[in-house]
């Protein structure tokens, strides 16, 4: 990340290109046009998420098994999904097996496999991660994930997944949400995309 922008200075950038007015305050401004790219930036921000595996905003998280958890613990609270083949068992040196298919698992939890093997196996299910086999402890469990906060809240200084006033600042370099943000403004009107299209497959294609 070299550089951020807040909210309201994104949307100022493409309202001035797609031949609008710039505001003091765009993203309170009631506006219909103002609005919409208000909707649009957040959309924007989480559909990026899902695009590329962004250096920034990956994290790691581990904990360590315990006989009481029972093999289910709580995700991070900004966890979105997991980098593939990042999960390791450090204790044991092997990697995490898995995410298993809700068939998988209940085979294994039906054939009394899942205390008879080297390898840690693991699902997701109601934002928890659950491990097998699910009475050992000290396990040491630790994968890289995708976090979904890509906005940071000024006042606070804390990291959040949607935005709420114009000053918050957006996580992404500024000319690759902009060309998204402007390509989703001009579909969204119905107008031709061609041109914001190219644009915005260029910077993607650079970053």
């Amino acid at each position: 990340m070299a550089r951020v922008k807040t909210a309201n200075d994104i949307i100022n950038q493409v309202a001035i290109e797609v031949g609008l007015d710039e505001d003091t305050d765009p993203y309170s401004s009631t506006d219909k046009a103002f609005i919409q790219m208000q909707r649009l930036l957040d959309a924007a921000g989480m559909e990026l998420l899902l695009m590329h595996e962004w250096n920034h905003m990956i994290k790691e998280h581990n904990f360590t098994t315990t006989v009481v958890a029972a093999g289910t613990y709580a995700l991070p609270t900004d966890f979105l999904y997991m980098i593939d083949q990042t999960g390791w068992e450090r204790a044991n040196n092997t990697p995490l097996s898995g995410p298993l298919s809700p068939q998988d698992w209940q085979y294994l939890k039906g054939r009394d496999l899942t205390n008879n093997t080297i390898y840690a196996t693991f699902r997701f299910q109601n934002d928890e991660i659950k491990i097998l086999p699910d009475n050992e402890a000290d396990l040491t469990i630790y994968f890289e994930y995708m976090n979904r906060n890509w906005v940071e809240a000024t006042a606070s200084g804390g990291f959040k997944d949607a935005i709420t006033v114009g000053t918050d600042e957006i996580q992404y370099e500024p000319i690759l949400i902009e060309r998204y943000l402007k390509l989703k403004f001009l579909d969204a009107k119905g107008w031709d995309i061609t041109t914001a299209q190219e644009d915005f497959n260029e910077v993607f294609a650079t970053l």
